[in-house]
């Protein structure tokens, strides 16, 4: 008896590891990890930034592409944090894009292009790259120069929340560069003993 309870058990806790792995590492058809969380949109960008802001939100536009170990990791570790994920779904609209995709874009000045040549034009070459843009849509700037933060590459929790946060506290308006603002929330995370990463 205690064999078969401890082989449901077992049979359980498989079960549930494969269906959190299987929501972790879910891919889309184009090879890239998918939040249900995600937006899907034209990927016109003005259109984006207007939607964002009429659920009080802000766009951040992400670059990934097939095979990225760092954008795996991102969601695995990262994207599935609850503390993460929430407060980037309360405050952020997120729209997914595939760094070598022919999906069609619109940039803010009005060309039309595939993501590919889109990334190209705004020169991001790593992924993820997480592009923040402004709360309204401005005049006769591309995307890229129109971002108030730009996040290349991988990070930890901390740096990759902190970001976040500091962008919904337009902290890019004040004085407070964000290193500054990270060393002082990791400051006040250590002191409270909640640093449980970087």
């Amino acid at each position: 008896m205690i064999r078969r309870a401890f082989l449901a058990f077992a049979a359980f806790a498989a079960g549930a590891a494969l269906s959190v792995q299987a929501w972790s590492a879910e891919l889309g058809d184009d090879g890239l990890h998918k939040e249900d969380w995600f937006s899907i949109t034209f990927r016109d960008v003005a259109e984006d930034i207007e939607a964002a802001r009429d659920e009080g939100k802000r766009l951040v536009m992400v670059f990934e592409q097939r095979g990225c170990i760092y954008c795996a990791q991102m969601h695995e570790k990262i994207l599935s944090d609850p503390e993460v994920s929430d407060f980037i779904k309360a405050h952020f609209k997120v729209v997914q894009y595939n760094m070598f995709g022919d999906e069609e874009v619109t940039d803010l000045d009005g060309e039309v292009m595939t993501e590919k040549t889109a990334a190209r034009k705004w020169g991001y070459v790593f992924t993820p790259t997480l592009v923040f843009l402004p709360e309204e849509v401005p005049e006769g700037l591309t995307a890229a120069q129109a971002a108030v933060a730009t996040m290349p590459g991988a990070f930890g929790k901390w740096t990759f929340l902190n970001m976040f946060k500091w962008v919904a506290e337009k902290g890019y308006e004040g004085d407070e560069h964000f290193q500054k603002y990270h060393a002082r929330i990791i400051n006040e995370l250590r002191a409270s003993g909640r640093l449980d990463a970087e």
